[in-house]
């Protein structure tokens, strides 16, 4: 299924019911009092986060999401029935924003977490609450209040933990399908991705990390040019970046434009977008390693490590043939493990240092 990554809806809670006028009339009992019941309170109306979502088509269809009313009260003291809340499923990793306030209300990034989105009205007071020594009869109730109503925004954030960018027809696709089980379309013309595809890295049972392709940027798409600006938000959640460049841009790629002239260009608009999104960890994949001969190759990479003055991470590939792809994704596990022992170990300090903070009793 093609992937749907923004939507806008309108959510209306429920009303509350109104609040009873009634009187206690029994045999033998003529000045019962007021006995009206209070209205029931309306239904809100939740968000929920499933992982078992992946895109937000069904609100392309779906707009309004209206909770049920609160029942009026009734006399005899009964109040009314509450309204049902609802509840609306979304994958997890959407933000969702107040379009008219453009604040954003919440950011679901777990499953089965939830978030109020409107508040469902108060139900109004019956009589009994109104009667006094000097108003024996009173016939005064309220009404229940207005639910509350929003127009939202919602807009998808894949939760990948690598994240593949590049100029189009760097190889991503190609990339993303020699490492995981997805399959996007790749072919022997020049196109670009126009959807997010996720894979799944195993590397070992019970070890595996979740791995984006991101539609090609081209320069200028932090100010909106091309399709990449409405996806680099995906790369926002990611832990890693892999730049994957084509080694050879005559040879089908981006004519003209060097492979040291790609990476910086894509630097530009990472920073244009979102400065942190260049500091994230980013490792040079330069792709297509087959279109070269051996000591061709040897020495076009050393010209564009030294042009880049590239000190991290860098690897040569051939994705389409799977030539050193495996190796990336080792160092990838390794990384997070890494990462996931740093953080361990973060922990326990900040544990007994708050032990050794705390005075004996």
């Amino acid at each position: 299924m093609k992937l749907v990554d923004e939507a806008e809806i309108q959510v209306i809670a429920g009303n509350g019911g109104n609040g009873c006028v009634g009187f206690r009339r029994e045999k033998f009992i003529p000045l019962g009092g007021p006995d009206g019941g209070d209205g029931g309170d309306g239904g809100s109306v939740w968000l929920v986060a499933d992982e078992n979502l992946n895109t937000l088509v069904d609100f392309r269809h779906q707009r309004m999401f209206k909770a049920q009313r609160g029942e009026n009260g009734m006399g005899r003291q009964m109040y009314g029935k509450a309204g049902e809340d609802l509840v609306v499923t979304v994958p997890v990793g959407t933000v969702v924003t107040n379009v008219e306030t453009d604040e954003v209300i919440g950011d679901l990034t777990r499953h089965g977490e939830k978030l109020l989105v409107a508040q469902g009205g108060k139900g109004g007071l019956g009589n009994m609450h109104f009667k006094s020594s000097v108003n024996r009869a009173p016939r005064k109730a309220l009404p229940g209040l207005p639910g509350e109503q929003r127009a939202l925004k919602l807009e998808l954030k894949l939760l990948a933990d690598v994240g593949l960018l590049g100029f189009p027809n760097a190889g991503k696709s190609t990339f993303i399908r020699a490492v995981s089980a997805a399959t996007p379309k790749v072919a022997d013309y020049p196109f670009t991705t126009l959807y997010p595809n996720l894979g799944v890295v195993s590397v070992e049972p019970h070890r595996s990390f979740v791995i984006a392709d991101i539609p090609g940027l081209i320069e200028g798409a932090a100010d909106g040019a091309g399709l990449g600006a409405q996806f680099l938000r995906h790369l926002q959640r990611t832990r890693l970046l892999l730049h994957l460049v084509d080694i050879a841009p005559m040879e089908g790629g981006v004519e003209g434009v060097s492979p040291a002239e790609q990476v910086r260009a894509i630097e530009r608009e990472l920073e244009k977008h979102d400065p942190e999104l260049l500091a994230k960890p980013r490792w040079l994949v330069l792709n297509k390693a087959d279109l070269l001969l051996d000591e061709e190759r040897d020495e076009l990479v050393a010209q564009i490590v030294d042009e880049l003055v590239w000190t991290g991470n860098r690897y040569v590939v051939s994705a389409i043939g799977r030539e050193g792809t495996w190796p990336i994704m080792k160092d990838v596990m390794a990384f997070f493990d890494r990462q996931r022992e740093e953080a361990e170990e973060a922990r326990e300090a900040a544990h007994w240092q708050g032990d050794a903070g705390t005075p004996e009793a």
